[in-house]
């Protein structure tokens, strides 16, 4: 069958943080994408706000690289899709692999093989991609290169990989300072025959399949991610698997449910670098971006209007977790940050507080994210959301809040299925790294939440992995708790398992609230007054409503408390008036510890300036009734 020899498609695939979108900024840089007068920021490729806050990858991207070999030959143009390393967004790596011919797969040379390194590498194993492995960040003081290589050997026969795949090359880089090599380097330094990444690209053009195609295959091309722009609407990324597609041509649309529509190809562009530069015609083979088709969604085809040929769907791993997302129903609903004044009935105007507003957000987020659902509740303002983890459900709701929403976000549930008359529910791999001394801390920790230890081993460095299988209720608000009791030190990462028979009952927060009994604005003297109590969230001079949480009690039940309590002044002189008492600084939550401090009766809600935590319902007589009515039957 024909080749095309001019192009390579790779996905570059990592466990999070080991250096996936700083070897890509490396790469763009030594194949020239840059004039030499260009300003240029790290990680080039974490577009978003919050990548660049977070540190991580949220979306799947893609860039070309015009590669000029050594011995003089035609360029050849190299696809990368820099995948994000988290399973929360596991949609997005298997979109990503939908577009390739082979993966690079990273590995930090000091953390080895990590949850999410196993999960990427089942999927590209799965899709029969070739891969190329590259052991990243040689130079850590800690690297212990051939031991790392030994545990994705083993990791490969783990997750049986036929002897061809087994049979990978190996690359041993330094993402940070742009140099690769072939022969493994001392431990702890950067590859010493190499001064940058020829060997890589090399590698690349020799064990990436360059695209095939047969030549009287009408047009197939596969819809696999969507972006938009404000003057040519939405657009469709899209690989070309057979025939060319050209500026102008008109086209048959395979939708979803399998109707078929010609529609007309408006704008077709290519990717050099980071930007997307106008087309005549796409290959077997290109990724290209298309306008013109404002409803087209992801897996869908455009083919050949002769002979329309669907390829099949893209699929997706089932939600494990889900949250309950409706309109703000608290008292403070569209007052702004401190609820009083001209500023705040001002800023209502620029608020997203309607249920129709939330809808129509969460409907957009469906158009491009494969791996989300949104289902109907029995409330007409609210939606159970559902997702693979957490911290996906966390970036949806943080994205909506930047945006203006103000929103009631319920606690995170897990999404059960019934098998042969049994409720099973999703289960994780967790990887633990910790000192040692706090091994014992870990082991109990993960007893309470009905975790089962099923590996656990010492390097002899001072640290220890152990991994346990959990079940996903049991991480939700784990890793506070986890932080707190490793003092800060330990390392956690899990990944969705599959499913088990339903654990039984977990207690995971020992400690109850302390809820705020009336509207006002806090004091000093109550603070003081409170603060022996537990911990406080909130700072002097906050607005609080009844039914707001404004600490975490000391005991295990919740207490109401009177935090606006003003102290009583008297023309009398006391002899305790000039004593102070410090006040403790609060405990400032982010949405993400919000979510996971919630208990069942409780809900966080969420505004463009503040995230509060409250009672689902307010009112403290209605609680008590609820309360007894429980404790008595």
């Amino acid at each position: 069958m024909p080749t095309r020899h001019d192009i390579r498609n790779v996905a570059i695939v990592a466990h999070v943080d080991h250096g996936k979108t700083t070897i890509v900024d490396a790469m763009l840089k030594q194949a020239g994408a840059f004039a030499a007068h260009q300003q240029l920021d790290d990680r080039m490729m974490d577009s978003n706000d919050l990548e660049r806050e977070k540190g991580i990858t949220i979306l799947a991207k893609n860039t070309a690289v015009k590669y000029h070999p050594k011995d003089g030959g035609a360029p050849i143009t190299i696809n990368i899709i820099d995948t994000p390393g988290h399973a929360d967004f596991g949609g997005e790596v298997e979109r990503g692999l939908s577009m390739v011919d082979a993966v690079v797969l990273l590995v930090d040379a000091s953390e080895g093989p990590l949850p999410q390194t196993r999960f990427v590498l089942r999927k590209a194993l799965q899709q029969r991609k070739p891969v190329i492995l590259c052991i990243n960040k040689t130079d850590r003081p800690d690297s212990r290169i051939d031991e790392v290589v030994n545990e994705t050997y083993d990791l490969f026969l783990d997750l049986d990989a036929d002897e061809d795949q087994i049979e990978f090359p190996i690359v041993y880089a330094c993402g940070r300072d742009g140099i690769a090599s072939l022969t493994k380097p001392e431990n702890g330094t950067v590859p010493a025959d190499s001064e940058n990444l020829e060997p890589f690209f090399s590698a690349i053009l020799e064990h990436v399949p360059a695209p095939v195609y047969d030549e009287e295959a009408p047009l197939q091309a596969h819809v696999t991610n969507l972006d938009a722009d404000n003057f040519l609407g939405r657009i469709a990324l899209l690989r070309v698997e057979q025939g060319e597609l050209r500026k102008g041509q008109t086209v048959a649309w395979i939708k979803r449910d399998g109707t078929i529509s010609n529609v007309r190809i408006t704008e077709l562009m290519m990717t050099e670098a980071l930007t997307r530069k106008p087309a005549e015609v796409a290959g077997p083979g290109d990724i290209c971006a298309v306008a013109g088709i404002p409803d087209i969604m992801i897996g869908e085809t455009l083919a050949d209007p002769e002979n329309p040929i669907a390829l099949p769907l893209i699929t997706v791993d089932q939600p494990a977790i889900s949250m309950t997302i409706g309109t703000n129903t608290s008292p403070l609903v569209g007052r702004g940050g401190t609820g009083k004044g001209a500023d705040a009935k001002a800023a209502v105007k620029n608020r997203k507080v309607t249920a129709r507003q939330v809808k129509d957000r969460l409907d957009r987020e469906l158009i491009g994210n494969v791996s989300l659902r949104v289902l109907d509740t029995e409330r007409p303002d609210a939606w159970e959301v559902q997702g693979r983890g957490e911290l996906a459900l966390a970036i949806l709701v943080e994205q909506m809040r930047r945006e203006g929403f103000e929103l009631t976000i319920g606690k995170p549930q897990v999404v059960t299925k019934e098998v042969d008359g049994k409720t099973h529910e999703p289960v994780e791999r967790l990887t633990v790294d910790v000192p040692e001394e706090h091994m014992g801390a870990v082991t109990q920790l993960m007893g309470v939440r009905k975790g089962r230890m099923d590996n656990m081993s010492n390097h002899g460095s001072g640290w220890v992995r152990m991994e346990f299988v959990v079940p996903s209720r049991g991480l939700i608000g784990f890793r506070t708790e986890f932080l707190t009791n490793t003092r800060g030190t330990g390392i956690a990462h899990s990944i969705h398992e599959g499913h088990e028979p339903w654990f039984g009952a977990l207690t995971t927060r020992n400690n109850g609230s302390l809820v705020a009994d009336r509207a006002g604005a806090v004091t000093a003297f109550a603070m003081t007054n409170l603060q022996e109590r537990g911990v406080l969230f909130t700072d002097p001079g906050t607005e609080v409503y009844e039914g707001m949480i404004v600490g975490e009690n000391s005991r295990s039940d919740d207490m109401d408390v009177n935090i606006t309590k003003e102290k009583k002044l008297t023309n009398m002189r006391s002899s305790s008036a000039d004593s102070f008492e410090a006040i403790v600084p609060p405990r400032k939550l982010s949405l993400e510890q919000s979510l996971e401090f919630c208990r069942d009766d409780e809900c966080v809600e969420v505004t463009p300036e503040a995230v509060r935590i409250r009672k689902v319902v307010l009112d403290q007589n209605q609680r008590g009734r609820t309360a007894s009515r429980a404790k008595n039957g």
